[in-house]
């Protein structure tokens, strides 16, 4: 199994039998929410959905997997995402097959897919790798193999003394602790859970990865081996632990 990053993205692709995009958190109609709380910007879904087809092309997947949280609002679809989402997946499907695990915020998203795109949303094995989108229980079929997740929109930050010098989407790799997650496995496979946390795809979306660390708000951040968390940039530079940018009490 090859890893291949893509910092453009950001996206990654994973190469085993098959030649996999995999792409997260695009949040097609975040504008419409935004202007219902006074932040007003023109949709950038174009721009973003092109980007979208660019990333295809350059990698050249035999699939897409899209870990969710496709369009924005919640509990329903707003307006934009109403007449956005047919022209989205139509142009999506004419370049590649695709498949969808849905996130938390793609409530009604089924009505656009058809049955063999959408996939469980606790996950599932796709050539030798677990996916699904993060803000829920895993399936209990998904241990022992590297589990790959979106919803946390990981952002790397280096601060200086007088404010952010440095903030950069990235990736979050660190071993689970399976049996806090309920998932029941063989013991000897234990050890061999590990997660992959991914970027957000939509340019205004991230979090800091020290806060996902210190506030964890899913049950697999909750579960995650704090203690060996490494960070990845986006287009694949190594970083080091999570160790190394938290604080020395004892200076």
């Amino acid at each position: 199994m090859n890893l291949e990053f893509f910092g453009d993205g950001p996206a990654l692709v994973i190469e085993g039998e098959q030649r996999l995009l995999i792409v997260t958190d695009l949040h097609f109609g975040i504008e419409t929410d935004l202007a219902a709380h006074g932040l007003h910007f023109r949709s950038r879904s174009n721009e973003r959905l092109e980007h979208l087809l660019k990333t295809i092309d350059s990698a050249d997947p035999d699939l897409l997997i899209l870990l969710g949280d496709i369009k924005h609002n919640i509990p329903s679809l707003n307006r934009q995402e109403y007449y956005e989402m047919p022209g989205i997946f139509n142009a999506i499907r004419s370049r590649i097959p695709l498949k969808v695990f849905p996130g938390n915020h793609d409530i009604g998203i089924e009505r656009y897919l058809i049955s063999t795109e959408l996939q469980p949303r606790d996950g599932a094995i796709i050539d030798g790798v677990g996916y699904l989108h993060g803000h829920m229980y895993p399936s209990p079929h998904l241990a022992g193999h590297l589990i790959v997740v979106g919803h946390h929109h990981p952002l790397f930050s280096l601060k200086d003394d007088v404010g952010c010098s440095l903030q950069a989407p990235a990736y979050l790799r660190a071993g689970l602790n399976i049996n806090r997650l309920g998932m029941i496995t063989r013991p000897e496979k234990t050890s061999l859970t590990r997660v992959l946390f991914m970027p957000s795809f939509n340019e205004i979306a991230g979090y800091d990865i020290l806060q996902i660390i210190k506030n964890p708000f899913s049950p697999i951040s909750r579960c995650m081996n704090t203690e060996e968390a490494e960070i990845i940039l986006a287009d694949g530079t190594y970083i080091g632990p999570i160790s190394s940018l938290q604080p020395d009490e004892t200076d």
